[in-house]
């Protein structure tokens, strides 16, 4: 009998999280297809129209990402990320093509590309987890940050390559270009196994077995398939008693609380509409052209590529709740301080200043709240809710994203850009004090220690 060829851990891991390549790329590729959208479509004074187009992708991740978690299920985490591929193909394809003038149409694909966005979001992480083993699961997870800053980057680059061209052919060049990565993650699953635990929850062990003979030590094998088995189980019997309203029963609720608080606060804080707008905020700042400010996103994404780097070497060292903390509060006064120096000092210098505040914040973000709101999510919800609560919990985040990317063109509208991040800079300071009141700490506890904590913590405000 022929040895079966085996599938190198590398290699699973690495297009295991190839989902968060597109997932990132689709971040970061409106970011500089946005202006030359706006003049090919005469979009100028249409902030309504322009926060649609922009915030389209994460209306339909809102639905994506829940309906993923439901499907994967019952389909399996890798046929879905195929599936979730071939969507992303068709809508950046389509986005590519878009009729002159066709802000529906361009919408409404751009709603069918969030769908595999949201797909990606919550697909990536939980084929990670169900893979790797447990040392090295937070690690991993960083890389999946890494990967999703990664796809920003690259669309940043893509976006700054594609300037020159006539604008009508580049906005479309940059959104259609999307299609290359999701074709690539499209092979690179086809190679890939399922994961163990769907295999053995649908009663295939001898197939669980030879997965996790790709990715564990021989004599880990049996042990780890005996866990997984005895974890199915659980499951299978919890999900016979646990519905929606098990999470407001007041042994959960605390914990929902800070899992869904924590999820909504990272995209009420403003970040996205950096990422989305920075060329439009560097023009209104500066007075340069968007289209010539191409530059400044692809510095964002440096930041954020080293900040998510830099968070795989402080992970484990510190506090969960220290590092949003610490973060949180230097992202709100990055937001706030402009404002303050734009209203007591004023000078040639303040729209410099306040672009170098937004790198600081970015900075910061992109090492505390950007991952850490997932390492949080994953750890904090017991099993008897986990898959509810989680799937809510990003349901929330992806609300928050699409309001944020919908509403900051129609506030700068009518505010000063300084106004509206001194705006975010408050939420900020409340994200923090929210960490300090209803989030337990969640760095090398048990699943009933954070419980516990939960309640204290509560306990505590209402006191």
């Amino acid at each position: 009998m022929k040895n079966e060829k085996k599938i190198s851990a590398s290699f699973i891991y690495f297009f295991g999280a190839f989902g968060g390549i597109l997932f990132g790329y689709d971040i970061g590729v409106m970011t500089g297809a946005l202006p030359f959208l706006q003049d090919d479509w005469n979009l100028a004074g249409h902030a309504g129209l322009i926060g649609w187009i922009t915030s389209a992708v994460m209306l339909g991740a809102i639905f994506g990402g829940a309906m993923a978690g439901i499907l994967s299920d019952r389909l399996g985490r890798r046929k879905m990320i195929l599936i979730s591929a071939v969507i992303f193909v068709i809508g950046s394809i389509l986005c590519g093509i878009a009729p002159h003038n066709g802000q529906y149409y361009l919408i409404a694909a751009r709603v069918l590309l969030g769908l595999a966005v949201g797909a990606a979001s919550a697909l990536v992480p939980s084929y990670m987890s169900e893979m790797a083993p447990a040392k090295l699961r937070g690690r991993l997870s960083g890389i999946n940050q890494v990967m999703i800053v990664s796809g920003m980057l690259l669309s940043y680059i893509v976006d700054f390559l594609l300037k020159d061209l006539p604008e009508a052919w580049a906005w479309r060049l940059m959104l259609g270009l999307a299609a290359v990565p999701a074709i690539i993650l499209f092979f690179g699953v086809l190679a890939l196994p399922e994961s163990p635990r769907f295999l053995v929850k649908s009663k295939k062990l001898d197939e669980a077995r030879k997965v996790l003979s790709y990715i564990r030590k021989p004599e880990e094998v049996e042990q780890e398939l005996d866990q997984i088995s005895k974890t199915a189980q659980q499951e299978a019997q919890i999900a016979h008693t646990t519905n929606w309203g098990t999470l407001l029963t007041s042994r959960y609720r605390a914990l929902v609380i800070a899992g869904i608080g924590i999820a909504a606060f990272q995209q009420f804080q403003g970040a996205n509409a950096i990422f989305y707008y920075i060329p439009l905020i560097v023009e209104k700042a500066t007075g340069h052209a968007a289209s010539e400010t191409l530059m400044w996103p692809i510095i964002q994404g440096v930041i954020l590529v080293l900040g998510a780097l830099f968070f795989l070497v402080i992970a484990d060292k510190f506090n969960r709740r220290t590092l949003l903390t610490v973060g949180g509060a230097v992202m709100g006064l990055s937001f706030i301080l402009p404002a303050i120096l734009n209203t007591f000092v004023k000078s040639d210098a303040s729209p410099m200043i306040m672009l170098v505040f937004l790198c600081v914040y970015v900075a910061f973000y992109s090492c505390t709240w950007a991952p850490l709101t997932w390492v949080i999510v994953g750890e904090i919800f017991p099993l008897g809710i986990r898959g509810r609560a989680s799937g809510l919990a990003s349901s929330f985040n992806w609300i928050g994203s699409f309001l944020v990317g919908l509403l900051f063109p129609i506030m700068t509208a009518y505010m000063s850009q300084e106004l509206v991040f001194a705006i975010f800079g408050i939420i900020c300071f409340l994200g923090v004090l929210f960490i300090r009141f209803f989030v337990p700490e969640t760095r090398g506890r048990t699943l009933e220690e954070i419980e516990q904590g939960a309640k204290q913590a509560t306990e505590e405000v209402r006191v």
